[in-house]
């Protein structure tokens, strides 16, 4: 081993790569980093799916790198027609405008789930790659799904920036810009995994969890149409049902399942057993997400909170219902949904009065006991790692 890596450092490159029959174990020497590797029979490694200097690269980067791959790969390579070009122009400018910046916890977590659903061994170059993929293509159905929430919400701003309906000259085509997005999964999945055993789950989840995610969204806006605030239609039970089909499945349940099935898991128990985890996590992301709106710092989150002003259902609404005395009905009553500075400042006094961080903390301490138990209850054929990890991405967060 001594003689094999002095004879590398002849080789002109700060990153090397020695293939053996052992177990991947990096060395490292002055500034020069060895990475020993193993290979299947197809030659393709194992240690995270790449060749050459991209073997260091950790998932995020691989995730970052893929995008532009992707931007190219739709505007450039799928459709050729000439008339097309202004709309793939379009096309461009809206995937770079709408897929990045966020927190891109659901994209990567179908490769962080994959990993620990498979050995090293079956962990190819061509199964990283579908799989960063197809978090991309969850990814864009978040985009899709976010452009028209914040044309219904008449939002201003998303990520830090303007909301894509708001920039100069866009205004309502942003209809049809969600259209592309959500069109472009299935051209991705379609070019990348219609050879895969797993392609009709694939294609039956995305769909399937689109339709749940739009009935969650029906309900949202008919709990709270607007110019109407009818406070009596703000229930615990609704807004369970809201946050459970607009977000839980999309956000949680899809990435892990589309990993599960990647991993040849197809078993129907097995897939609900997840689903009573993941959905428990998705309930809590809201409400934290509903937290945030009111106490979160824009600076932060990247987005400024309007669910006051927006007559929306949220969890500090509802549960301040539950505990509050008639009279602070009444003023919350003539101030929640208003958009002056004035009412905006009463319902947060009144969240304030009603002690909402304390009563958030202590929902977070047991949502948390909540979902260990789960685990252990419903993970007995699944890694428990799948679902920490991702538990781990959002507990405590800021944004």
């Amino acid at each position: 081993m001594r003689r094999l890596l002095s004879l590398l450092i002849k080789v002109p490159k700060m990153i090397r790569t020695v293939w053996l029959t052992v177990p991947p174990l990096k060395f490292i020497n002055s500034n020069v980093t060895y990475l020993l590797c193993t290979s299947s029979f197809q030659g393709d490694s194992i240690c995270n799916g790449t060749h050459g200097e991209k073997i260091l690269q950790s998932d995020s980067q691989l995730f970052e790198a893929q995008f532009d791959e992707l931007v190219a790969e739709l505007t450039e390579r799928d459709l050729t027609d000439h008339v097309l070009a202004d709309a793939l122009n379009r096309l461009r400018e809206v995937l770079v405008y709408n897929a990045p910046g966020g927190k891109r916890n659901r994209g990567l977590s179908v490769i962080g789930s994959l990993r620990e659903l498979l050995p090293p061994a079956q962990l190819t170059q061509d199964t990283v790659q579908r799989a960063l993929l197809v978090g991309w293509c969850i990814e864009l159905l978040q985009a899709f799904f976010l452009v028209a929430d914040d044309i219904m919400d008449a939002s201003v701003t998303r990520r830090g920036q303007p909301c894509w309906y708001k920039k100069d000259g866009v205004g309502l085509d942003a209809i049809n810009d969600g259209f592309l997005l959500e069109g472009s999964i299935y051209r991705l999945l379609r070019r990348h995994c219609r050879d895969q055993p797993y392609y009709v789950h694939l294609l039956e989840l995305f769909t399937e969890t689109s339709f749940q995610t739009e009935l969650g969204q029906a309900l949202d806006l008919m709990t709270a149409p607007p110019g109407q605030i009818d406070l009596n239609r703000f229930t615990m039970e609704r807004y369970k049902a809201i946050v459970k089909y607009k977000t839980a499945f999309y956000s949680f349940y899809l990435p892990v399942a589309a990993a599960m099935y990647m991993a040849g898991i197809e078993s129907e128990e097995e897939h609900n057993n997840a689903k009573h985890i993941l959905l428990e996590m998705g309930e809590f992301f809201q409400i934290q997400d509903d937290f945030l709106d009111c106490y979160g710092d824009p600076a932060v989150t990247g987005k400024i909170g309007t669910d006051i002003q927006d007559n929306k259902c949220s969890w500090l609404v509802v549960t301040a219902m539950e505990i509050m005395t008639p009279e602070q009905r009444v003023e919350l009553e003539a101030c929640y949904g208003r958009h002056d500075d004035a009412s905006v400042e009463k319902v947060k006094a009144l969240y304030n009065t009603l002690q909402m961080p304390t009563l958030y903390h202590k929902y977070e301490d047991e949502s948390y006991q909540r979902l260990q138990k789960l685990i252990t209850c419903h993970a007995q054929n699944l890694p428990h790692s799948v679902f920490l990890n991702f538990a781990k991405k959002i507990y405590k967060r800021k944004k």
